[in-house]
């Protein structure tokens, strides 16, 4: 069984060396960076993964996603979903 968890990002354009680093709203704490905008998602979505393996693991509640129109943006950034499929790897008899 797969869990599919999906969750605002919000990615900033560093003009200095092209890089983005990526927060999440609803996870304060959950923070990465990607060298280029192809890699920024692959580590958007692999921080997302761990963060919520994290809280599942602890057995802490998960915060329920902001609606993507309600995240705000400064100048350089932008707001995309990001989605972490986390395994059930329960045994099953």
């Amino acid at each position: 069984m797969n869990n599919e968890y999906v969750y605002p990002a919000v990615f900033h354009h560093n003009s200095d060396n092209g890089s983005y680093t990526i927060t999440f709203p609803d996870l304060p704490g959950c923070i990465s960076e990607g060298k280029n905008l192809s890699n920024a998602l692959y580590m958007a979505s692999d921080a997302l993964t761990q963060w919520v393996n994290c809280l599942i693991d602890e057995g802490e509640d998960l915060p329920a996603p902001s609606d993507l129109s309600s995240v705000s943006c400064e100048k350089d950034e932008f707001v995309n979903l990001v989605r972490a499929d986390i395994k059930d790897n329960h045994a099953v008899r």
